[in-house]
């Protein structure tokens, strides 16, 4: 049998990264509400079989609560990340398509955006916005779009630099057409990719600013209210509601970066050639 070549494997570990995180979404999804609300009867219990994580203050089950939670910061994040996603595509094609006096205004706006650290500025958007749901979606997806930006800036620029958008200027094609016929597929990759990368940044983002306490509200069981809500028993001895939801958190974050990093491995033509 004819060994795998280190892209086939890099394809296959990609699928299975990628099915992990679905089935964890879908099952965090499928989760009833009725399935996480307070039961006195089991308050403050350690891990057991019955319940893997452990339970609350209020005795919701951790494992079910964390499952659920993740299935929640994961929409926010993938939500903010496509919208800031588009952001960059728009902006870095104006950039490299537009005026001097346009490309000097974008870079100065993506010096400013990448000059405030970003937790702070997720907050004071999220403030600004009334906070919640809203506010936090709007925070995340107007900070994470600046390096792909650039990333799209500098590959229609050297686009625009090849022989075949020469020639199609010379046959009288207009700048709207070679836009979409030339331009854009070209950018798709570099679109899924970036998508993929800043979409663990958004969900860390989201899980900071509510674990803040200037993200979601409290009822809402996402992993950042649950890192919140067990600051105040950890000191009682506790541990469990801090320690499974972080590594759930930590654990699902590494899976889709390191899936953004075999996609763009697989998408790049000189890896293409292994």
């Amino acid at each position: 049998m004819k060994k795998m070549n280190r892209r086939t494997k890099v394809l296959i570990f990609t699928i299975i990264m990628a099915l992990i995180i679905i089935a964890a979404y879908i099952a965090g999804a499928l989760i009833p509400d009725s399935a996480v609300e307070a039961d006195f009867t089991c308050i403050k219990q350690p891990p057991s079989l019955k319940h893997p994580f452990g339970t609350d203050a209020l005795g919701r089950d951790l494992f079910l609560r964390t499952l659920k939670g993740i299935s929640v910061s994961m929409t926010i994040g993938i939500v903010a990340s496509l919208i800031s996603a588009v952001v960059a595509v728009l902006i870095g094609v104006a950039a490299a398509t537009g005026s001097k006096k346009v490309d000097a205004v974008i870079n100065w706006i993506i010096d400013l955006v990448m000059g405030v650290p970003h937790t702070v500025l997720v907050i004071l958007i999220s403030f600004a916005f009334g906070r919640g749901l809203k506010g936090l979606l709007i925070g995340v997806a107007a900070t994470h779009w600046c390096s792909l930006a650039r990333l799209i800036r500098s590959e229609v620029m050297q686009l625009r630099s090849q022989q075949y958008i020469a020639v199609s200027r010379r046959l009288g094609k207009s700048s709207g057409w070679i836009l979409t016929h030339h331009l854009l597929p070209h950018l798709v990759p570099q679109f899924f990719v970036g998508l993929v990368l800043m979409f663990p940044h958004a969900i860390l983002h989201e899980a900071s600013i509510s674990f803040l306490g200037y993200g979601l509200p409290p009822e809402q069981p996402a992993i950042g209210i649950i890192l919140s809500e067990s600051m105040k028993y950890i000191s009682s001895g506790m541990w469990w509601t801090a320690v499974f939801p972080g590594i759930v958190l930590v654990l699902i974050v590494l899976l889709i970066d390191r899936l953004g990093d075999n996609l763009r491995m697989i998408i790049d033509p000189y890896s293409a050639q292994e």
